[in-house]
């Protein structure tokens, strides 16, 4: 267990602080009438002792990145970013999507899926200027990601991409799209809407990537996955991403693919080396005091802290400013430009306190977050995971709180 039992009877102790003024009446309170589903989680599943990695879990890769039979100069890129050996699922996709075949890849949060699925499809446009790739993501930020660490394997290779989400300028999209790029990142309903606006032709991509596919089904997405789908010729090379394989997933893959190989690398729920514990608060207006002086403990370094809804984010965050604690917020009021800022600010270490809705959850890398705290529970076990996966990476030590009543 985690010493966050003296922490939080710490915490207790002092609620007749100053800062107490602040929070004089219940606050975060959430939406009227609205119970969330994950209160039903049993809450003993929020709970880990870390364990080292052993020498038995280390995975030993078939392949170096130099063995892989791809462009000299993307070699060196990969070279460049102090790339040796790929990761599981790097070392058993790469040669699959070299190969041309459809790919659906089980792998847990932080595990290298993106390089998996760029650094080959990045070699046949090296190869074949004509070919293009279509990438679907749920989410603004993880397309933005998506297209940063394109940048990174791209130098003198001169790859265009476009990213087509929303919430950023329409018009510009279409202007990047005129430019006819081998990669186009973009969110489903962007991307539908582009469509219709008829600037995006898809009869010419040949290869489609379905990044996070379980979230972009639960988030509503299927039936504008579907369509777009539809529109792409075949045969095509499809490439689908998720942790978990759900009925619906299923159904997708025998609609959309085509013997695809199967790669699961993902081995636990939950990453063991990240050290899991709950923090009881007797009621909802005294979660701000506890958090609070949790947060001016020594090693609560950076910190990300998820929230339910829109608004609650947004206050909780004011509300950490006023006693000192510089934080920013991420959720779906705020514009492209400002999401994309704050994300900015928290991984260059200009601020110690991301506070966020589900927005990011999934597929981001941001590195060196010593805790993530579940500020309200999320909704479902699912959900959990990919929260507390945003610490802990690539097998780095990380300490999950969840707040309980």
């Amino acid at each position: 267990m985690l010493a966050v039992r003296f922490i939080v009877s710490y915490t207790l102790r002092k609620n007749n602080s100053p800062q107490r003024s602040l929070n004089s009446r219940p606050r975060f309170q959430g939406r009227r009438n609205y119970v969330n589903p994950g209160l039903r989680i049993d809450i003993n599943r929020f709970v880990n002792r870390a364990q080292s990695v052993t020498s038995e879990d280390l995975y030993s890769p078939i392949h170096q990145f130099s063995d892989f039979a791809i462009d000299p100069i993307l070699k060196r890129n990969i070279e460049y970013k102090k790339y040796i050996s790929p990761t599981p699922i790097q070392d058993q996709v790469i040669p699959h999507v070299l190969d041309g075949k459809d790919v659906i890849g089980i792998a847990n949060t932080g595990t290298g899926k993106t390089a998996a699925f760029l650094i080959p499809l990045m070699n046949t446009l090296v190869r074949n200027k004509s070919d293009k790739v279509l990438i679907m993501v749920p989410t603004r930020e993880l397309a933005q990601q998506i297209q940063s660490e394109l940048f990174s394997f791209n130098n003198n290779l001169y790859i265009k991409s476009a990213v087509c989400i929303g919430g950023a300028n329409i018009r510009a999209q279409m202007r990047d799209l005129r430019n006819n790029p081998s990669f186009v990142i973009g969110t489903p309903g962007r991307l539908k809407d582009l469509i219709e606006r008829k600037v995006l032709y898809l009869g010419n991509f040949k290869t489609v990537v379905l990044d996070e596919a379980d979230r972009m089904l639960d988030m509503g997405f299927i039936h504008d996955v579907k369509e777009i789908l539809s529109l792409m010729p075949t045969p095509r090379q499809t490439l689908l991403f998720s942790a978990t394989l759900s009925p619906k997933i299923e159904q997708l893959t025998k609609q959309f693919q085509t013997n695809p190989v199967k790669v699961s690398v993902k081995t636990r729920e939950t990453l063991e080396h990240v050290a899991q514990d709950i923090v009881h608060v007797a009621h909802q207006g005294q979660k701000i005091d506890v958090l609070h002086n949790l947060l001016t403990q020594p090693d609560f370094e950076k910190v990300l802290i998820f929230g339910e809804t829109k608004h609650g984010v947004q206050e909780l965050s004011n509300a950490l400013n006023v006693r000192g604690h510089k934080s920013t917020a991420i959720h779906g009021n705020k514009n492209q430009n400002a999401r994309q800022k704050a994300l900015q600010q928290f991984k260059r270490n200009e601020i110690r306190i991301l506070v966020a809705t589900d927005v990011a959850a999934r597929g981001l890398d941001i590195p060196h977050v010593s805790h993530v705290i579940n500020f309200d529970i999320p909704a479902s076990y699912d959900d959990y995971v990919h929260r507390i996966g945003r610490t802990g990476r690539a097998g780095n030590p990380g300490k999950a709180l969840t707040f309980v009543r």
